[in-house]
């Protein structure tokens, strides 16, 4: 889980999350165009930080596609993106046990 470490670094040192989640999802995609062979390159990705107040969903994944920028070019086929405030993924949790 070598590239799924360096998210959580840069997720963690770039957000601060109170939540971050990382599902590696490159098994679904064995054998398909841009699977790449060494694994590790399709992932999942939740994060919940403060630094999203304010912005908006676009902006949100803008700033995580910036902070893994350099896995993107070099390791990482697609990347899945939630990204929300605590507030938000407090009331998403409420909701759910509802």
């Amino acid at each position: 889980m070598q590239v799924a470490n360096q998210i959580r670094d840069i997720l963690t040192e770039q957000f601060s999350p109170v939540e971050l989640q990382i599902n590696d999802d490159s098994s679904k995609h064995a054998g398909h165009a841009g699977a790449d062979p060494r694994g590790e390159s399709h992932f999942s990705v939740l994060v919940v930080s403060e630094k999203f107040e304010g912005e908006n969903r676009v902006n949100r994944q803008r700033l995580v596609y910036g902070a893994l920028d350099a896995l993107l070019k070099d390791r990482l086929h697609a990347l899945a993106l939630k990204t929300m405030t605590p507030a938000e993924y407090e009331t998403a949790l409420a909701n759910k046990n509802n």
